[in-house]
């Protein structure tokens, strides 16, 4: 039997490499064999800190039994969702014909032509209540293909034709209303958990992309969102020793719960921290949990060689034997002999791309000097290694290990995320060298959206390349605007286009984050809880927008040095759209790289200088930082 999966770019395939079961990774070389041998497909999909995942990989995938039944009358495909994303977004589509219960472990019964007819999630090895065992299963399945191929086969069809029915609407719509962005806030106000927090019944996730944007509308939205974030930081969903939420909680009081640590999640969350912390009464708490969460990201999840690893796992081995959050149930004497739970160590661009953005605005904040000074560092040791191992031709790959790129094309989100985060780099570190990366690769997103014809139906991006093998077998399917746990590619991408706008590298950037925010607009507003991040940024392309940069002498020491000190904090106190803290140099580099919100600023007389603008309409500028603050208008400050 070949062991496929053995140089895998994925952990979660290395694991599975020395199953009885006969995998194949995904590709064309599968769907061939099943042809050939005249049999149906299993695509089986997780990842590497699912925990789920790994109970069905101990009690199925390694019973040689089990293997065999699926060896003899099936071909197998272990697919990593988290690198292949498309694959599973597809999959997950086309199963949702046969189940409610989404979710990972995937199993996916398809045809030879990759047309799913059954699916399920875990399955146990034993019949548990209405749940049949996984052997069973099996044997169900292979009767009905020898059987009664002919429904499978038309079932398949027919699943396939609805998604791609689905998928070829046109949309189109306008930005939503002031009114109609409060009233979607509303709407999450009357889903609030008012005993423990958040949203609905258990299970519960932290949904960052909803709390961001609350935190975008003053009073009781940004109120809700606070309250939120502070509840979930004083449960047990934040691990109080080393920092970091956990994914979710299986109960509605945020205990027991589900223990693998997410990049995405914890990154943004980072983000709505360092932004709660200049919020009326927030600092507080917002403070220090912002300090937390940078240097959970900065040690625990950062990688060896840059950039930072895509989650933890769950599980650990305590006393011989694996456990689900044993790990994390120890206090930090507890934890010190211990092994702690393995990190997936796969490098993924888009989720990357959240990190560093966070910790340069974590740095960009200013709230603890160390600990600013090491998310700086991290997030450009991140952004170099990411643009170095990913950034091939000028075409973006979404994954690597150890320096090996992954055959898996870059998705939108990787885009979109990269890019905002090189931006907010740039912001941070004064860097233009960021800010162009970012400005290419949006600009490759526009002009690929262009040649495929995505432009025409009102959706401005597209990204760099497909999934050959999806796209072989007819099932390639839009990117699914619906947010869960992180952004869209079509949010992150808008993002990153206003972001460009609002720096001065043009009006066609704003232009696009607007299309692509009303594509999507009439649903987000009618489903606020799974349009989160799009809303947050409907919130910005509606505000008023505040252009903050402060050019300070090149040289340490100038003889104003307490007064830029003073001005600093100010600037980095108020709420804007854009802030930059440059040198006059940084400042002539930006402008000379098309970024017009640069132009002729300068340190006025060797003193530093604050430029305060609303959509590039600026004020005098200003020296000290009381005067800098009489510039707040409270309609921005909110």
């Amino acid at each position: 039997m070949a062991k496929r999966l053995q140089g895998a770019v994925s952990p979660y395939l290395r694991g599975h490499a020395d199953n009885p079961v006969d995998w194949y990774p995904w590709g064309p070389e599968a769907f061939a064999a099943a042809r050939e041998r005249d049999v149906p497909v299993i695509v089986s999909i997780g990842y590497a800190t699912c925990h789920w995942c790994h109970v069905m990989a101990r009690q199925s995938f390694s019973d040689p039994a089990i293997a065999a039944l699926m060896n003899r009358d099936f071909v197998a495909i272990k697919v990593d969702r988290e690198e292949h994303p498309g694959v599973d977004g597809s999959y997950l589509a086309a199963a949702s014909a046969f189940t409610r219960e989404l979710g990972w472990p995937l199993t996916v019964f398809t045809t030879p032509e990759g047309r799913a007819f059954y699916a399920g999630t875990y399955f146990p090895p034993e019949a548990v209540g209405a749940t049949p065992a996984f052997g069973e299963v099996l044997a169900a399945v292979a009767e009905a293909w020898r059987s009664r191929r002919g429904e499978l086969v038309a079932m398949g069809d027919e699943v396939a034709r609805a998604l791609q029915a689905a998928a070829s609407a046109t949309t189109s719509g306008a930005l939503p209303s002031a009114a109609e962005l409060e009233a979607a806030a509303h709407s999450l106000e009357a889903e609030e958990d008012r005993e423990y927090g958040g949203f609905g019944p258990a299970p519960k996730f932290p949904v960052p992309t909803v709390l961001g944007f609350l935190g975008e509308l003053p009073g009781a939205p940004r109120a809700l969102a606070a309250r939120t974030l502070q509840r979930m930081a004083a449960s047990p969903l934040f691990d109080p020793v080393d920092g970091g939420f956990f994914r979710y909680a299986t109960r509605r009081d945020w205990s027991e719960p589900h223990y693998e640590r997410m990049l995405p999640d914890n990154a943004q969350l980072l983000a709505l921290a360092v932004e709660a912390s200049r919020w009326d009464g927030a600092l507080g708490w917002a403070s220090p949990l912002a300090v937390d969460l940078a240097r959970f990201l900065t040690t625990t999840m950062a990688l060896p060689g840059g950039g930072f690893a895509s989650a933890q796992d769950s599980e650990s081995v305590l006393d011989g034997r694996r456990d689900e959050g044993g790990y994390y149930r120890l206090d930090a004497d507890g934890r010190a002999g211990v092994s702690p739970p393995a990190l997936d160590e796969k490098l993924l661009s888009g989720w990357n791309g959240l990190a560093i953005g966070a910790l340069a605005a974590f740095a960009d904040r200013g709230l603890e000097e160390s600990a600013a000074a090491a998310a700086l560092t991290a997030a450009r040791e991140a952004a170099a290694v990411v643009i170095d191992r990913h950034l091939v031709g000028g075409v973006l790959r979404r994954a690597s290990l150890d320096g090996v790129g992954s055959a898996a094309p870059a998705t939108l989100e990787d885009v979109g995320m990269l890019a905002g985060g090189l931006l907010r780099l740039a912001l941070a570190s004064g860097e233009v060298v960021w800010a162009v990366r970012a400005r290419e690769l949006v600009d490759r997103a526009l002009a690929d959206a262009e040649a495929s014809g995505e432009a025409g139906r009102g959706i401005p991006f597209s990204p760099p390349t497909q999934d050959e093998t999806l796209d072989g077998l007819g099932l390639v399917l839009p990117d699914d605007p619906a947010e869960g746990a992180a952004p869209s590619g079509l949010t992150s991408c808008a993002d990153a286009a206003l972001l460009l706008a609002q720096l001065g590298a043009g009006e066609r950037y704003r232009e696009a984050a607007e299309r692509a925010m009303a594509s999507v607009s009439a649903i987000a507003t009618d489903r606020p809880i799974a349009f989160g991040a799009a809303l947050g940024v409907m919130a910005r392309l509606r505000a008023p927008e505040v252009q903050l940069v402060v050019v300070a002498p090149d040289a340490p020491g100038q003889p104003d040095r307490g007064e830029s000190a003073a001005l600093l904090e100010e600037a980095r106190r108020q709420r804007a759209a854009v802030r930059a803290v440059v040198s006059p140099a940084q400042a002539e580099e930006f402008a000379a790289a098309g970024f017009a919100l640069f132009a002729a600023r300068e340190a006025l007389a060797g003193r530093a200088t604050a430029y305060r603008c609303e959509r590039f309409v600026c004020a005098l500028p200003v020296h000290d930082a009381g005067a800098l603050a009489a510039l707040a208008s409270p309609t921005i400050e909110g």
